[in-house]
């Protein structure tokens, strides 16, 4: 198996031989990784045949991990490490050949040097951790949405993909989507007009939110619960939190904007070219007394602002994300035979208003009306082979910039739907301010809450 390296690497690290400890605690320092190039077998070019297979690790191999080994299935499954052997038992049993860890460390170390991408599928909290391991020792890596639990630890794996030189992809499906492309060409070619205003909903939660912490069980034997928690604070097994129910928990998941809102505001901030938001306010449903140190709200309204561009070609535009029992207002003259979409965006034009679902939905108008003075805008975009296709060509190329949802977008784009969890976490009523430069939000408790904050054994690295 031939290694590559995208374009900008010079070399390649491998981990070196330590213990599961040491790993954690020497993680961020140079002594737990070194430069080997002699370790790593490459072409001269820093490419891989299209036809050679890469080894590929899975980080979580239930759930969206068994979703994420299906968009892998033509490259070689080389390794599997889930600490549920429950939960991933069946994409193993289907892998007789792929070796198995219930510790992604102890993978890492085992048989990292074998390894050219990891793909990680756990709950949120794990996601940057395992990631920037992976791409300390050169790794490709594709990670679930939403990228990380964090705003802080967004930055720090954009700016490692950067450093180390490895192909990215985050698990935002939609963007490879005809549906996405077709809302780009929309809205880029002046079809619809001029946006000032789009409403994004989702029809989650479908977990509980809004709750205190349930009471502690005994983990179950085929579950190892220490590496499940990794870096997020101690504390005791529930079945009402694991497998499914995480997202609900501050200390695990990002709620219903964390789960939906890459599929959602991707389109938005892609056609738009948003950047960052300059105030962020958010409007949310409590009930349960304590709930707010321990879940997210049961529902949401979280408002937007995005200043014009920089060139003036595109106005201010206010982005509302609606969840829960909040729903997006119906237009006005949207046909009485048509729904708002419950997973979607409604985009208000001032020539024509138009909606899709979700996952890169196809847009539409909301009035068949106005169909008679439509022109349909031409395909100018390039269209993607797929969303784990495009990410593993760039892997075999060595080209990051081949898969579409790489750092670089995911990253901020995750950065927006954290702000708006922040927002909502600190509470209804709150209007943030956010200085992107200095990660400031004019909110001590916000904050507090942009930085990522782990358990003592566990460090990030850089």
């Amino acid at each position: 198996m031939k290694n590559t390296s995208p374009k900008s690497a010079s070399s390649s690290s491998a981990l070196s031989a330590t213990s599961r400890r040491r790993f954690l605690t020497t993680l961020s320092g140079a002594a737990a990784f070194q430069v080997v190039p002699s370790h790593v077998v490459r072409a001269q070019d820093g490419k891989q045949s299209p036809n050679e297979k890469l080894n590929i690790a899975f980080v979580g191999a239930g759930g969206r991990g068994a979703s994420n080994l299906g968009g892998c299935s033509g490259e070689n499954v080389y390794a599997f490490a889930d600490c549920d052997q429950r939960r991933c038992a069946d994409s193993v049993r289907k892998h007789p050949n792929a070796k198995f860890f219930s510790d992604w460390r102890e993978m890492l170390d085992k048989v990292g040097k074998d390894l050219d991408c990891v793909v990680v599928s756990t709950p949120d909290h794990n996601h940057a951790i395992v990631a920037m391991a992976a791409m300390q020792l050169g790794k490709h890596v594709y990670v679930e949405k939403p990228l990380t639990r964090t705003i802080s630890e967004s930055r720090a794996l954009m700016e490692a993909a950067r450093k180390y030189g490895v192909c990215t992809q985050m698990g935002n499906q939609g963007h490879a989507a005809e549906g996405a492309r077709r809302t780009n060409e929309w809205i880029q070619s002046g079809a619809v007009g001029e946006i000032r205003e789009v409403h994004c909903a989702s029809s989650r939660p479908i977990w509980p939110q809004d709750i205190v912490r349930p009471p502690a069980e005994e983990a179950p034997p085929t579950l190892d619960w220490d590496v499940w928690l990794g870096p997020a604070p101690e504390a005791p097994y529930s079945s009402q939190i694991v497998p499914f129910k995480w997202r609900g928990f501050l200390d695990y998941g990002t709620g219903a904007l964390g789960d939906m809102g890459a599929h959602i505001f991707d389109h938005p901030v892609w056609a738009l070219g948003l950047g960052m938001p300059e105030t962020i306010e958010a409007v949310c449903d409590r009930s349960t007394p304590g709930s707010e140190k321990v879940s997210h709200p049961a529902s949401c309204t979280i408002t937007y602002q995005f200043a014009a561009s920089e060139d003036g070609k595109r106005p201010p535009v206010k982005l509302v994300w609606f969840d829960g029992k909040h729903q997006m207002p119906r237009p006005e003259n949207m046909d009485e035979d048509k729904k708002t979409p419950k997973d979607g965006c409604l985009y208000y034009g001032s020539k024509h208003v138009f909606m899709h679902g979700s996952h890169g939905g196809m847009p539409q108008l909301v009035n068949n009306a106005g169909k008679a003075d439509f022109q349909e805008p031409e395909k100018t975009m390039e269209r993607s082979p797929g969303h784990h296709a495009e990410w593993i060509a760039a892997c075999k190329a060595g080209d990051a910039s081949m898969a579409k949802s790489n750092f670089d977008y995911a990253a901020p784009l995750t950065e927006i739907m954290l702000l708006g969890c922040i927002a909502a976490q600190v509470g209804s009523g709150t209007k943030l301010t956010w200085d992107a430069k200095s990660m400031k939000t004019g909110n001590a408790e916000a904050d507090a809450l942009v930085q990522h904050h782990y358990r003592k054994g566990w460090t990030l690295g850089s």
